[in-house]
């Protein structure tokens, strides 16, 4: 018997700009009882993951993603919920509207160069695994940085 844990599927979203500066959310995690630094995300809830990153990014930062392209897909916790995380690489950014609901009224927002941000991840300051993820290969794919 496997105790599991039925949620949908997630996207992560590396939002980057022509400066290559990324766009980093922050917000308490009640479980982790802290604030974690983190790309832009949340659940699927059932949609197609560039429609779900797409509406993510835009209501958590208020950007809206000109081109978006996938990053990979990672399995997060697979001896505890068959649900992947989707990433993805938001380009060709424009102003949209910010849309943020109840649980996420205390997030903000942050800018980064890519190559702090993937700083951040080895030096423990970013840890969500999407956003690791995400950021990782998203200095790999568009080779701004040195991971």
């Amino acid at each position: 018997m496997y105790e599991h844990v039925t949620v949908s599927d997630a996207v992560r979203v590396v939002a980057l700009d022509a400066a290559e500066w990324t766009v980093l959310v922050e917000d308490t995690f009640y479980l982790q009882g802290r604030r974690l630094l983190h790309v832009p995300g949340g659940g699927a809830d059932g949609q197609d993951p560039c429609r779900a990153a797409a509406r993510e990014l835009e209501e958590e930062t208020g950007l809206i993603a000109g081109r978006l392209e996938p990053l990979g897909v990672i399995d997060p916790l697979p001896g505890t919920t068959r649900a992947r995380t989707h990433l993805m690489l938001a380009t060709d950014l424009q102003a949209g509207r910010l849309c943020r609901d109840a649980t996420v009224v205390g997030m903000t927002v942050q800018w980064r160069l890519l190559s702090d941000a993937v700083a951040a991840v080895r030096a423990g300051e970013i840890t969500e695994a999407g956003s690791v993820a995400a950021l990782l290969l998203a200095a790999l794919t568009t080779g701004r940085c040195r991971i």
